[in-house]
């Protein structure tokens, strides 16, 4: 088994309490990566950023909102955390 399969096994043996911390996580990181883009200030660079990483965060909340499937969420949640921590690399670097 891989890492990736285990870590669905755990998601979906234990869904409602992961899909409320994923809620938790995704949006406070999502938080994160917007205050970085903002920081760089509002350009239209800026904003397309930003609405990659709204729309990643909305769509793990859409999603759990309206009962998907475990694996759904699950590749949406990893979605959206790989899109906030590289919006976060790309404002650190060039901030």
């Amino acid at each position: 088994m891989t890492l990736y399969q285990k870590t669905f096994q755990e998601f979906e043996n234990k869904y409602l309490g992961c899909a409320t911390m994923a809620i938790i996580g995704q949006s406070c990181l999502g938080s994160v990566a917007v205050m970085y883009i903002l920081i760089n200030g509002t350009s239209f660079f800026q904003m397309v950023q930003l609405a990659f990483v709204v729309v990643s965060c909305m769509g793990v909340n859409g999603a759990i909102l309206s009962q998907q499937s475990p694996k759904l969420v699950f590749n949406l949640v990893l979605n959206s955390a790989m899109v906030s921590f590289l919006m976060i690399i790309i404002n650190t670097i060039f901030l």
